[in-house]
């Protein structure tokens, strides 16, 4: 299967949050968001992933774009760019660019069990990982779930 997107809305608690308290989102680089207030990141071209319909996984992938997060007057900020799905021994992880450092990735999500839909569509649960609980706003312990991610 070809992987052409990556739409996931991190967490819909925190973007309600945010707004709840004044802050925003942007997007850049080319994410968008859909009318449920997910992000949508573009596939980068010669990603090597591969889901099989058993939910196994091998390679790798890179998204384009990013989202940012604001609010409290900075003292919550969130950067959340170049997201990239890998396996390796602990199975899917969600990664990103490390913020603020922006220099290294680091894993933000263990990702599933993989469900195959009939339609080609492939959903992941999503869980934060200990990275991932400094990368977006410090508020959820390792092992929250987060909103699945869907790749089409």
């Amino acid at each position: 299967m070809s992987i052409n997107k990556l739409t996931w809305g991190v967490k819909a608690s925190f973007r309600s949050y945010v707004e709840a308290v004044g802050g925003s989102f942007t997007l850049a680089d080319g994410a968008t968001s859909t009318e449920d207030g997910s992000f949508v990141f573009m596939a980068v071209p010669a990603g090597d992933l591969n889901i099989a319909p058993d939910g196994s996984a091998t390679g790798a992938m890179r998204f384009q774009g990013s989202v940012s997060f604001e609010a409290h007057g900075g003292m919550l900020k969130s950067t959340l760019a170049e997201l990239g799905i890998e396996s390796g021994p602990d199975g899917l992880v969600l990664t990103v660019l490390e913020y603020p450092q922006n220099k290294d990735r680091c894993a933000i999500a263990q990702l599933g069990p993989v469900e195959v839909g009939t339609d080609g569509v492939i959903t992941l649960r999503s869980e934060i990982t200990f990275d991932g609980m400094y990368q977006i706003a410090d508020n959820y312990p390792q092992g929250t779930e987060l909103d699945p991610l869907l790749l089409d």
